[in-house]
């Protein structure tokens, strides 16, 4: 029983981590996302450092140069401060965006984030793994059965004409993609694991 528990949590452990490896989605770059929060609060206390942890060294000074422009006309015309706080926080998410060699695409409203992130985050939040662990085997779960649903329905009638044989070929090769991903994970893990030991 434990080690079908552990595979488990091993299984969900990966899927989180499968979903930060692949290309960044709106999260960083999303309102509700951990980035602007902390900018709105570095701009709300004047302190600039609850934010440079998120660009290179090489970009503090551009960040903080603007990030006083920003202070400074917060008490202005809210028009203008406005359009010099968008501009920060652009230039902000630009700037950790390169840093992971993602693409800046403009800020997205707050929701944009994926549902696994927004976990991710709450998870953290409040201090409380298991929950996420237990959300991610749920959707782990449902994920696989239903590739496999479909691949085995459509393995009774793969061989009936060339175009059912095709539809089969497109589930299995879904089907196997998703273990395969999962077990690449997996892989990559334990590798990463056994190189820091």
């Amino acid at each position: 029983m434990k080690t079908i528990q552990k595979f488990r949590k091993a299984l969900a452990i990966c899927l989180l981590a499968a979903a930060f490896s692949l290309p960044v989605s709106a999260h960083c770059d999303s309102y509700d996302g951990p980035l602007i929060k902390d900018a709105l609060q570095a701009i709300e206390t004047n302190r600039v450092t609850v934010v440079l942890k998120w660009v290179a060294p090489e970009y503090e000074e551009e960040v903080t140069n603007l990030f006083n422009k920003t202070i400074r006309l917060k008490q202005e015309d809210q028009e203008q401060y406005a359009i010099v706080e968008k501009q920060f926080l652009e230039t902000l998410v630009r700037l950790h965006r390169e840093g992971e060699g993602a693409p800046f695409t403009g800020l997205k409203p707050a929701g944009s984030a994926s549902g696994i992130v927004l976990l991710a985050d709450e998870a953290l939040a409040k201090k409380d793994i298991e929950s996420l662990i237990e959300n991610l085997n749920i959707h782990l779960a449902d994920a696989v059965r239903e590739k496999y649903k479909v691949v085995a329905e459509k393995a009774m009638t793969k061989d009936n004409s060339v175009a059912e044989g095709r539809e089969y070929v497109h589930a299995y090769v879904e089907y196997t993609h998703l273990l395969e991903a999962l077990h690449s994970t997996m892989t990559a893990g334990h590798a990463h694991e056994d190189h820091a030991e």
